[in-house]
């Protein structure tokens, strides 16, 4: 029988996408130089390997969980202790391994957990990981042994003898610690999505019952995906222990959970790349809008809220969407009515942002007057102009905008029928 050979050619585009990925890691610290921006970065990496482990629940295997911090948490704890043992010349593991302890936690308490909360789905496998993350979350607080109680746990990472000078004190150094952890995991986690235990888990997401009909246990399947899930979520658990120098109970709450699930779903979790891009909202949310403003929960739940109603699969779908048209060649036919959408939510959002603002400073900054700056511009809370003016801004901003969205649909409806017409016309033509 004559050997049959066949040619695979490489994926170009997956070369240089992942080329790319590594040079943005890379060269990032180089431009973003100064100590808050190196640390916003570091915490990037960290949250992209968490929302992603937490993605392999929700976006690949349907999985609603509500308390992944607790694997993130305990990792955290874990990497901690390791560390103290190692500054006190008890452990003799590098500092640069230490998140791998904290990896091997999480996947321990995740099959301990684990095989628990997978024995149901659903809705039930929901509740369940709420019950279990307010479980360890109460016994954080006592079991001050291990958690420190509401102080928490603290460490030095500059332990243990320097490797060819890198001692991991400055921020830049444990910042390319976590973009090798995450340029590592990242690919990993990719590559576990190719693998027959990925497809497999897809399938229990669409059709449990198929797979149960072909002969596969889907509680089985849940259960190592929530293991590895557990593994990738207790090494970026064990990254932000070197980062930060200290471990609280708040790594295992439930605002902690809740931030992974509402940023995984702003970016996309049908799309692999769609948790990195909540990820990185997660920490611009966190770090520079909680700075920027007191009231920035309630900006993000109405985010959150017109994503829901709007755009339900998240960033990436919108991108992918975009770039099926851009494919076709249609894209230049709808950019002024992306620019009507654009412009008449800015003025929405003037107008809304404007009443927010004056409301929070009169119950929190009182005290400080009647005037508040907004947009540069200074509003007397107190005074009807103010409110009258936020008001008309709010309202004109509201009826423009449903303008603008009746006509961007009627054009997006016409241009995916152009699309549908010309996918047949090459399909005949073949």
């Amino acid at each position: 029988m004559a050997a049959v050979y066949k040619f695979k050619p490489y994926n170009v585009g997956r070369w240089i996408i992942w080329s790319l990925f590594a040079l943005v890691l890379l060269c990032a610290p180089l431009v973003f130089t100064s100590n808050l921006s190196q640390t916003m970065l570091a915490q990037m990496g960290i949250a992209i390997i968490a929302c992603l482990s937490y993605n392999m629940l929700l976006g690949q295997g349907g999985m609603l969980s509500f308390g992944h911090a607790v694997y993130t948490g305990l990792g955290s704890y874990m990497a901690m202790h390791a560390l103290n043992a190692v500054s006190a010349g008890k452990l003799g593991i590098p500092v640069s391994l230490l998140p791998l302890v904290g990896g091997v936690a999480g996947m321990g308490f995740a099959v301990l957990l684990g095989w628990v909360t997978t024995r149901k789905s659903g809705t039930p496998f929901a509740m369940i990981t709420l019950g279990v993350a307010e479980l360890v979350f109460a016994m954080s607080l006592m079991f001050s042994e291990f958690f420190g109680g509401e102080a928490g746990v603290s460490g030095n990472r500059v332990a243990g003898q320097p490797f060819m000078g890198i001692t991991f004190g400055p921020q830049v150094q444990i910042y390319y610690l976590i973009a090798s952890y995450t340029y590592v995991c990242v690919a990993l986690m990719f590559a576990f999505t190719q693998t027959p235990l990925g497809r497999i888990l897809n399938a229990v997401r669409d059709n449990p019952e198929r797979v149960e009909f072909i002969g596969y246990n889907t509680q089985r399947v849940r259960y190592f995906a929530f293991i590895i899930a557990g593994f990738f979520a207790g090494i970026a658990g064990g990254l932000g222990a070197l980062n930060f120098e200290i471990v609280t109970a708040e790594v295992v709450g439930a605002a902690r959970s809740g931030g992974y699930l509402l940023f995984t779903f702003l970016g996309g979790a049908t799309f692999f790349f769609g948790p990195i891009i909540g990820a990185v909202l997660m920490v611009i949310a966190f770090v520079l809008l909680s700075e920027l403003t007191k009231a920035w929960l309630l900006y993000l739940g109405l985010i959150f809220l017109f994503m829901v109603m709007y755009a339900p699969g998240g960033i990436a779908s919108l991108i992918m969407m975009n770039l099926r048209v851009a494919k076709f060649g249609k894209l230049r036919q709808i950019w002024t009515s992306y620019l009507g959408l654009g412009v008449t939510a800015l003025v929405m959002i003037a107008g809304a942002g404007a009443m927010i603002e004056m409301v929070y400073h009169l119950q929190l900054n009182s005290a400080l007057g009647d005037v508040v700056r907004f947009m540069g511009i200074p509003l007397n809370a107190k005074g009807v102009d103010s409110w009258v003016g936020a008001s008309l801004v709010l309202v004109t901003g509201i009826g423009l905008f449903e303008l603008a969205r009746r006509q961007y649909v009627l054009e997006w409806g016409t241009i995916q029928e152009e699309i549908e017409k010309e996918i047949k016309r090459r399909e005949t033509a073949v």
